[in-house]
């Protein structure tokens, strides 16, 4: 399973690309990180996320993508533009045709590190050994993406082979 990571952010949005299949070791396709302009208009600056996730979706051709879910803040502006990054990667997956799913940031951080109240160097340190990386990816942004891309993949992968096994059933119950 090939799954595209987003940690939604609308200065910098993280994204990255893993394959692999739930209780086996992921293999690092790409990572990146998508930059906006503080100064721009709110909508040149959500055009450029669009069509940037957009052209990494074509070029990885991912089976689903992994969003973090958005959560309370103090700073409201600054979860205002979360929010709008959020929207527009959920938006890129569905305009593939791909499945998405969203994830708040302790389960991500209890899929790769065991804890869900683990700091950032712990994630990035996790996500740089489960990918057998030479380095940390960098900024931090780019580890989250890769981090909520290896949960959907161990936790994500198994719920959507469960919730197809379900639906098979219900079907031929049907019959």
């Amino acid at each position: 399973m090939r799954v595209l990571g987003v940690d939604p952010g609308l200065t910098r949005c993280g994204v990255g690309v893993v394959e692999g299949l739930p209780g086996r070791p992921c293999k690092l396709i790409g990572y990146y990180v998508v930059y906006t302009d503080p100064d721009d208009d709110i909508a040149l600056r959500l055009l450029r996320l669009d069509t940037e996730l957009a052209a990494l979706v074509a070029e990885h051709k991912p089976e689903s993508v992994a969003v973090e879910r958005v959560f309370s803040q103090h700073n409201v502006r600054t979860v205002m533009g979360t929010a709008q990054a959020s929207g527009v990667a959920v938006l890129a997956g569905a305009r593939a045709g791909l499945p998405v799913q969203t994830y708040t940031p302790s389960e991500v951080k209890a899929a790769v590190t065991g804890s869900g109240t683990a700091g950032k160097a712990q994630v990035t340190s996790m996500v740089t050994r489960l990918l057998g990386l030479d380095a940390p990816p960098r900024p931090a942004d780019a580890a989250d993406a890769l981090a909520l891309a290896i949960c959907h993949i161990w936790r994500g992968g198994t719920r959507a082979r469960m919730e197809a096994a379900v639906l098979a059933a219900k079907r031929r119950a049907r019959r």
